[in-house]
């Protein structure tokens, strides 16, 4: 009896070794290039924390002495140059809170309505959102502002939000409808043939299977809200209405004469809120695909 042609057990042994080898040079590979790619970014935050907990650093990068008093923005009355510190959050957090509900309220039944149903101008209103997310908002701050001069919005929080609101969403129509489009449609035919509404089937069908959707625009709406900076410095000239990143830019003022540590302990506070945010959210962000769900 013939044996059949082939690879030995030993050459089949070796072949396994060297994928296996191939494998770990690639992952080694990937995480070296990872790590080399955070490591500016890790080393940023790191210069931060140790500046704004220092009175100086040594080289650039050793602390000489530590201190609080960097961040005595927190219990020092504001100053002439300063807002207050606390107003200005709240501002902050009116504002990125703000957008993300309205955000939430009007980008998911618009793009449900594209998505789902079929009416003439459906056609145009596809392209129209990607027109519309296409102009930069920089270049319409002058026709923003006579916009809300004529209205009585400016040196008002409520001003940006709306401007904030606006420019953003065509973008959240265009996400969220890439969410809806990816629910199978039996999903929503079963409700309407049990009885159930467009409302019901929307409210207790659809919009559990696209609840990575709505979190990755909350999320997205949360960000863009708090970094906030060259509309608020644009259409804010009261102080007491400023954001955070304008208190921060506040804080730089005149470069020959800046305090790095205090600079280092505001910037600190200004980005450590949206940083817990995000590890709190990011499990929602891992389950997203470009255009749909990628899992519940």
């Amino acid at each position: 009896m013939q044996r059949p042609r082939g690879l030995s057990g030993e050459t089949l042994l070796e072949a396994a070794r060297r994928q296996r080898r191939r494998e770990r040079l690639l992952t080694a590979g990937i995480y070296a290039f990872l790590i080399a790619a955070s490591l500016p970014l890790l080393l940023g935050y790191g210069w931060l924390v140790l500046n704004s907990f220092s009175e100086k650093l040594v080289y650039g990068v050793i602390p000489q002495k530590w201190t609080l008093n960097n961040f005595r923005f927190l219990w020092e009355l504001p100053g002439r140059y300063y807002p207050n510190l606390w107003r200005t959050t709240w501002n902050t957090v009116l504002l990125a809170s703000g957008m993300t509900l309205l955000m939430l309220l009007i980008a998911t039944p618009t793009a449900y309505v594209i998505s789902r149903m079929q009416f003439k101008a459906r056609g145009f209103l596809l392209p129209l959102t990607l027109i519309l997310h296409s102009f930069p908002g920089i270049t319409l701050l002058i026709a923003l502002y006579y916009v809300l001069r004529s209205l009585n919005l400016l040196n008002s929080i409520a001003g940006v939000f709306l401007v904030k609101t606006g420019l953003m969403l065509p973008l959240g129509i265009w996400i969220m409808k890439g969410f809806f489009d990816g629910v199978p449609w039996d999903l929503e035919m079963s409700g309407l043939v049990d009885g159930a509404s467009r409302l019901q089937t929307l409210w207790k069908i659809i919009l559990p299977q696209v609840k990575p959707g709505l979190a990755a625009l909350a999320i997205f709406s949360f960000l863009n809200g708090w970094s906030e900076y060259i509309f608020v410095i644009t259409f804010i000239q009261n102080k007491e209405s400023w954001t955070l990143a304008s208190y921060v830019n506040s804080v730089v003022g005149d470069f020959q004469f800046l305090d790095y540590g205090l600079l280092a302990a505001t910037a600190l506070f200004y980005i450590a809120p949206v940083l817990i945010f995000f590890l709190f959210t990011q499990k929602y962000l891992m389950r997203v695909s470009v255009g749909g769900t990628k899992g519940g």
